[in-house]
């Protein structure tokens, strides 16, 4: 009877942390949904939801490290779709969470290039922001 009191202990706990894991999954969705919402419409608002204020941004560019802050990143946002939206596909490839930390994998198959983003981000006061955010682009011939 003790083996079966501490076995359904176990499996109520493994429930419990697997549905807190499904929620914060769903959670971590949110601000990677808004990323790929604000490279669809041209607007930096979307972008200004998922990131963290103190984001940083890291690529390299002829063989240096390259950065930008949120805001930097920010400013680049037209307000306007691009002109080839039609021919441009996103999506999230991998998320991974931990407690109050996450990493995630977008791809952004654009005409002229594919780019592979890598997230980190946190959960802060109940909401998930994306705090940095390296990615490599893999130019395509022209």
């Amino acid at each position: 009877m003790r083996r079966l009191l501490l076995l359904s202990a176990l499996l109520l706990g493994f429930a419990s942390s697997a549905q807190a894991q499904d929620q914060s999954f769903e959670a971590v969705l949110v601000p990677l949904n808004l990323y790929l919402q604000s490279h669809a419409t041209g607007s930096g608002e979307f972008a200004r939801q998922a990131f963290h204020p103190e984001a940083k941004l890291f690529w390299i560019r002829d063989g240096a490290v390259s950065q930008r802050t949120a805001e930097e990143y920010l400013s680049g946002f037209s307000g306007e779709p691009a002109e080839n939206e039609a021919e441009r596909h996103r999506r999230i490839v991998d998320v991974n969470v931990t407690g109050n930390v996450a990493t995630a994998t977008i791809e952004l198959d654009y005409p002229g290039a594919m780019i592979t983003d890598y997230m980190t981000l946190i959960e802060v006061d109940g909401a998930w922001k994306i705090i940095n955010k390296a990615f490599y682009v893999n130019r395509r011939p022209e």
